[in-house]
C-alpha cells in the first residue's frame, strides 16, 4: 500500500473562511432556510413562512447565507430566488444529521437497558 495523501493545512485566511461558515449555520433559523432550500428554489416570502419570521429578519438570515457562499439569489420582477449555492452543503447537513439520529438512537437504547 501507498503512504495516505496528507492534505495541506489551510491558512489562517483560510480557516477564517471555513469558521465563517460553521457560524452561518450555528443558527437553527437559517438551518431551517436552508432545508426549506434543499428542496426546490424559493422566494424570500416563501421563506418566511418556513421561518415563522418576518421578512426584515429572513433577509437578514439569507443575507448571511449569501455572504457566507451557501446560497445564490436571482431577481424576477419584485420577487427574489434563492437557491443552495455550495452543492456539498446537502451532504454536510446529511452526514451531520445522520450522525445526531445515531448517537439519540444509542442513548435511548442505553436509557431503555437501565429502565428494565
Amino acid at each position: 500500500m501507498g503512504k495516505p495523501r496528507v492534505k495541506p493545512a489551510l491558512s489562517p485566511e483560510a480557516l477564517e473562511i471555513v469558521a465563517q461558515r460553521f457560524r452561518a449555520l450555528g443558527d437553527p433559523t437559517r438551518l431551517a432556510l436552508l432545508q426549506a432550500l434543499f428542496a426546490r428554489e424559493r422566494t424570500v416570502q416563501d421563506l418566511c413562512g418556513v421561518a415563522g419570521s418576518s421578512q426584515a429578519n429572513t433577509s437578514k438570515h439569507l443575507a448571511l447565507l449569501l455572504a457566507c457562499g451557501l446560497v445564490a439569489r436571482r431577481r424576477v420582477g419584485v420577487h427574489v430566488y434563492y437557491r443552495i449555492a455550495d452543492a456539498s452543503l446537502e451532504q454536510l447537513c446529511r452526514l451531520v444529521c445522520g450522525s445526531l439520529a445515531e448517537r439519540h438512537a444509542s442513548v435511548r437504547a442505553s436509557l431503555a437497558g437501565l429502565a428494565s
